[in-house]
């Protein structure tokens, strides 16, 4: 068996922890099976398809945990385009655009460069340094940030509507476009490109994740074909286990920040990033 179920139980457990922590879930994925002596490759084709289940998984417990947000969501921006305009007030459909130009450079870059990027930084060497590089952008952008933490009251969605610009929308998205390199997270870019913009952590995080949704949940079904194709020959039994205890471990992950983070900040991921990133650089080169 090319993953058996023992593996994928880890692997899909770390990927819907470690995709929504600041933490890089491609990152841990391509050295944890290093580390381990697993003979597992980033880009071997059954392991991407075993990440299509993961990945839809964490997409649809995303979805599912703000789905009262996105209901919300989907309603303005159904509005401003009955009306052909945003009207003054509507922080819902203000949100929604947000997130749509937010999502288009992502996409855009992703669909360009992930391959190239992939198969250039696709070493677990690699991916340990860019843990370390990780670290140092979460720990910088705590303290670039434009305002001090807080625990801010209201509206979290009109909040965010309100504050953020849509120069900051843009750069947000095409930060998240630096999780293409293992080693760097996309909701660590996220939430970093939102406290620059002076969102609060709480706020930062939501607003990454509400960005990610539509980013992985578009990706892993554009890759499902690999998973009923010939690539997943092998893996769809645990693939299937992988998505269930990635779906079990996002949901403890999206809860667990959404109440850490109105108080806290992002500087003990980034501390774990740098010693997890230095511990495994270590490691493989003795190895």
């Amino acid at each position: 068996m090319k993953i058996d179920y023992l593996q994928s139980i880890a692997l899909g457990a770390l990927q819907g922890v470690s995709e929504l922590f600041p933490i890089s879930s491609l990152g841990h994925s391509v050295v944890l099976p290093r580390l381990l002596g697993w003979d597992i490759h980033q880009n071997d084709d059954y392991f991407l398809a075993f990440l299509v289940a993961t990945h839809l998984a964490t997409a649809l417990v995303l979805f599912g945990f703000f789905f009262r947000d996105w209901m919300r969501i989907l309603a303005g921006l159904g509005r401003s385009l009955r009306d052909r305009g945003i009207a003054p007030g509507d922080t819902d459909a203000r949100l929604g655009w947000l997130l749509v130009v937010g999502t288009i450079p992502a996409g855009l870059i992703g669909l360009l460069l992930e391959h190239p990027l992939r198969s250039l930084f696709a070493s677990p060497r690699t991916a340990a340094l860019f843990l370390i590089v990780n670290g140092g952008l979460l720990l910088g952008a705590e303290r670039l940030r434009r305002r001090a933490p807080e625990r801010p009251d209201g509206d979290p969605d009109a909040r965010i509507a309100d504050e953020l610009t849509w120069r900051s929308a843009v750069g947000v998205g095409t930060a998240q476009a630096l999780a293409l390199i293992p080693g760097i997270s996309r909701s660590g870019a996220a939430m970093g490109g939102g406290l620059l913009a002076g969102l609060s952590n709480e706020d930062a995080a939501r607003y990454a994740f509400l960005l990610a949704t539509p980013i992985i949940g578009a990706a892993a079904i554009l890759k499902l074909p690999d998973l009923l194709g010939p690539a997943g020959d092998g893996v769809r039994g645990p693939a299937l286990v992988g998505a269930v205890f990635a779906a079990g471990s996002a949901y403890l992950a999206v809860r667990f920040l959404m109440g850490y983070l109105r108080t806290h900040t992002l500087t003990p991921f980034g501390i774990y990033c740098l010693l997890a990133g230095a511990a495994a650089t270590v490691a493989i080169a003795v190895t």
